[in-house]
């Protein structure tokens, strides 16, 4: 601190004294150069900043690129143009079919022995091959029967855990 003064007021007073020397260093006039950057986007004179020989180097590469031949796929006469089949439709997984609540039991093969942990662990495993989100939008309802079923008899066997 000087004399009394917080750090605060001090930053201030030393900033406005640099102020006034940049002031009277400067007297052609406002700079409106942006203080940090390295190196401006425009020359003082309006020009961009990059070298004649840096944009000749890209320009180059992009006239090699251009002229360069084309692919053989442009050839259009009936002989080159392949007929593309259709996308077939994707077929259901057959365990996503399995939607009563006695099969998806089956599926987790959920025991009285099971902890919360192996219960959770279940669940997890389960979602890797059932969530909806992993699953074709086709069959996105049997997925999403199948893990609102699982988390049922999931949570129903944790709640059970702690009633016995």
């Amino acid at each position: 601190m000087l004399l009394g003064q917080s750090i605060f007021q001090s930053v201030l007073t030393r900033l406005k004294e640099e102020e006034k020397d940049d002031e009277e260093a400067s007297p052609e006039g406002p700079d409106f150069r942006i203080r940090g950057l390295g190196a401006g986007f425009l020359t003082p004179d309006g020009r961009p900043a990059a070298s004649e020989a840096d944009a000749g180097s890209y320009l180059d590469y992009l006239y090699e690129w251009s002229a360069s031949e084309p692919d053989a796929q442009t050839d259009t006469s009936p002989e080159a143009v392949k007929v593309e089949k259709p996308p077939e439709k994707p077929v259901m997984p057959a365990h996503l079919m399995r939607l009563t609540e006695e099969e998806i039991a089956e599926d987790l093969a959920i025991s009285p022995k099971d902890s919360e942990a192996s219960l959770n662990e279940k669940r997890r495993q389960f979602a890797k091959l059932n969530h909806p989100d992993r699953i074709e939008p086709e069959f996105r309802d049997n997925a999403t029967v199948r893990m609102k079923t699982a988390n049922l008899l999931i949570d129903r066997a944790i709640s059970s855990l702690y009633w016995r």
